[in-house]
């Protein structure tokens, strides 16, 4: 009965905490989370009101807007642009082009990201066993060749941190440090790479090198939150407490979503205001498992806190006798900021106990203070501009010259790039619109199309690209397309030019039209086809990238390779299969008549003139209606008297038969219930022919007439 009551008070004195930490009055919150840690230990997670505003104080810069962790690389470790992996955001390494057309290094996971593309609201579906099985995919060699040309160094440097990176998780610290240093003297910026190194001198429990490196980045990059990250590490190592709690403030301050980081400092501040509870809850690890056994702090924070407190509001009645301060009033404290040390890399306020030991209670106590505000935000200001001390090296520990942090460049040199780096190996032009194969081989997506529609293999290693053509992902290479229009602008300009008069050329509906010889076909019918040849798979494709969606169809002919009169098609759909062939389904649209033969990359051409019906008038025109309704009627007793099986299929085949239109004359190529009818009737290719090159309506009436008075007493009763 007694255990309810206790946890309404502690739960009353953490909420009446958690306001006045909001508040900013640091000494009274401490007071009143000792008050609910007397009643019930005390869980580092409690303390986050605590560490936000302590970190919201400490700094006036305005946080690094980041996720969770310790936020992008310093800009100038970042990679020459376009050159940067998505995940890693380091400079490329053994680049590899996905099936979105993205790059990224080889080894980032997870394998099917890019880095990119926008992920799926709800979870991937597990790969397939084939998928599963498959290869990785292979270096793109085109981007492979222009890093290791252009940017040899910057790779160099980048492989060593790799290799340092994959020693130091196979626990090998004496060679990955090794592989570091190495890296150090290649990299054209040091700062990341300094910062690794001191979380690697911790791992090795060298905690003044890693102090050392860790001072080196926070003095160069004072905004960076990793920087203070591992000064933290190792100052936490060398059992300066209260300045790794600081640190990791720091951290918070600088990037307010790093939850792991207020984990951290809401533990250590568990730690030292309130040691009587040393159990930590067990969610929250300790940030080292090296910690020293002697950095435990004793109890005197809240007394301190309390003589600070009266300092300010200048009385010295509640002073604690054990706690001595350097400054007396206002105006000495403020002195003597301006005259403090920094070799801290922060400004901290001169207060002992009698342990001999810092306490961070007079720091925070004094934060809500003007002057210290004014100090915090012009010492953020300074840091940027500190020179970096030099460093007294041993013979068995050799480090680089801090002095030689550099600033990345801005780009690869603009003169070590070349059109040749960018050739097409099939056309030998400047790529355009490139697409990279699993094989890790660019082309240009015509060049390769064209290619695939013959055999599928890659042209340069001949490694079978069946799932790929079956994909059909023919994904544009972006970061190839990045470079082409950053460096070789005008290259690509001429390139360009030249595609967009191919296109127009092949858009002429007049000249050099396309022409598949197959069947017959009629305006207004549909003619489904089934592509399976190389030329005509690359024909239907230029139909559909110039836009006009239509090419000719005409009979075979002996003599002149096809026949003089045939029919516009338009392309309606086209369904492909894996293996390349696919289903067009096409209308016809309107005759034509050849005027000159020709052929293109393997398919038949033709300049051609359009075929109009002759309109007539006055008599000759009445004259026409009742032909034209005479020979419908005739049309309509035919089919009907045919059997139930043979009306299915045509039906299945070429559709309903349309109505009698009201004017015959209203289309150029007369009405469409005839072309149906001339399409049904058992004629032979050559008759189809001839009345389609007619060019009066009258004319191809009474052939149709004469055809039906044939098959109807031609058929058997």
């Amino acid at each position: 009965m007694e255990e309810a009551p206790a946890r309404d008070e502690r739960g009353r004195w953490l909420g009446r905490a958690e306001a006045l930490a909001r508040a900013g009055r640091w000494a009274e919150a401490l007071e009143a989370y000792g008050a609910a840690g007397r009643l019930a230990r005390l869980r580092p997670e409690e303390l986050r009101e605590l560490a936000e505003g302590l970190a919201r104080a400490l700094s006036r810069a305005p946080p690094t807007p980041a996720a969770d962790g310790p936020g992008p690389e310093p800009a100038c470790c970042a990679p020459p642009e376009p050159l940067g992996c998505p995940l890693c955001a380091r400079l490329l390494r053994e680049p590899v082009t996905l099936p979105c057309g993205h790059t990224r290094c080889r080894r980032c996971a997870p394998p099917a990201q890019c880095g990119r593309c926008p992920r799926p609201r709800r979870a991937a579906d597990p790969p397939s066993p084939a998928a599963a099985a498959a290869a990785p995919p292979r270096v793109n060699v085109v981007l492979g060749n222009l890093l290791e040309r252009c940017l040899a160094r910057e790779s160099r440097a980048r492989r060593l941190r790799d290799e340092g990176d994959e020693l130091r998780e196979r626990q090998e610290l004496a060679a990955a440090l090794d592989k570091y240093n190495q890296a150090l003297e290649e990299a054209p910026c040091k700062c990341s790479l300094i910062a690794q190194r001191s979380e690697l001198y911790t791992s090795m429990q060298n905690y003044q090198q890693a102090l050392h490196d860790a001072d080196v980045v926070c003095r160069n990059k004072p905004l960076w939150p990793k920087g203070h990250y591992v000064k933290a590490k190792a100052l936490y190592g060398l059992g300066r407490t209260e300045e790794a709690l600081k640190e990791f403030l720091y951290c918070v301050a600088l990037n307010p979503e790093w939850n792991s980081m207020k984990k951290e400092a809401q533990k250590i501040m568990c730690e030292m205001f309130f040691p009587a509870f040393e159990n930590v809850h067990d969610s929250l690890a300790a940030p080292f498992c090296n910690r020293p056994s002697n950095t435990r702090l004793k109890p005197v924070f809240l007394s301190s806190i309390n003589a600070q407190s009266t300092v300010e509001d200048g009385s010295s009645a509640g002073c604690s006798k054990d706690t001595v301060f350097r400054l007396k009033t206002p105006s000495q404290e403020s002195d003597f900021l301006r005259s403090t040390d920094l070799s801290a890399s922060h400004p901290v306020l001169d207060l002992y106990c009698e342990d001999d030991k810092k306490s961070l209670g007079a720091i925070l106590s004094s934060l809500p203070g003007d002057n210290l505000k004014r100090k915090l935000s012009s010492d953020l200001k300074d840091l940027q501009s500190l020179d970096v001390p030099n460093k007294i090296t041993k013979k068995d520990d050799p480090v680089l010259p801090e002095s030689s942090i550099a600033t990345a460049s801005s780009g690869v040199p603009a003169v070590l790039v070349e059109a040749s780096d960018f050739e097409c190996s099939l056309c030998m032009r400047l790529f355009y619109e490139p697409v990279t194969t699993p094989c890790g081989h660019t082309f240009c997506l015509k060049c390769l199309e064209r290619c695939l529609d013959h055999n599928p293999y890659c042209p340069l290693c001949k490694e079978k690209l069946s799932e790929f053509l079956a994909s059909r992902t023919y994904k544009k290479t972006v970061l190839t397309e990045e470079l082409i229009v950053r460096y070789l602008p005008e290259e690509l300009s001429e390139r360009k030019k030249i595609y967009e008069e191919e296109m127009k050329e092949l858009s002429n509906l007049n000249k050099d039209v396309p022409i598949f010889v197959c069947t017959m076909a009629f305006p207004t019918i549909p003619c489904p086809l089934h592509v399976f040849e190389p030329r005509y798979r690359l024909m239907i494709r230029r139909c559909m990238e110039t836009g006009t969606k239509q090419f000719g169809m005409c009979l075979a002919d002996e003599l002149k390779g096809f026949a003089d009169y045939g029919c516009m098609l338009e392309i309606r759909d086209v369904k492909f299969f894996p293996d390349g062939r696919s289903v067009v389904d096409t209308v016809g649209v309107r005759r034509f008549r050849v005027l000159s033969h020709g052929q293109r990359d393997g398919y038949n051409t033709a300049n051609i003139e359009y075929l109009e019906d002759k309109k007539v008038e006055g008599p000759e025109y009445e004259e026409l209606v009742c032909l034209h309704n005479s020979v419908y009627d005739q049309a309509v007793a035919w089919f009907t008297s045919l059997k139930d099986d043979m009306k299915a299929q045509i039906l299945s085949h070429f559709g309903s038969m349309p109505g009698k239109e009201p004017e015959p004359q209203s289309n150029p190529s007369g009405p469409a219930w005839h072309w149906w009818l001339l399409a049904v009737l058992p004629l032979e290719n050559k008759a189809q022919l001839a009345i389609l090159a007619m060019t009066t309506l009258k004319e191809r009436l009474i052939a149709i007439r004469r055809v039906l008075i044939f098959v109807t007493h031609k058929r058997p009763r």
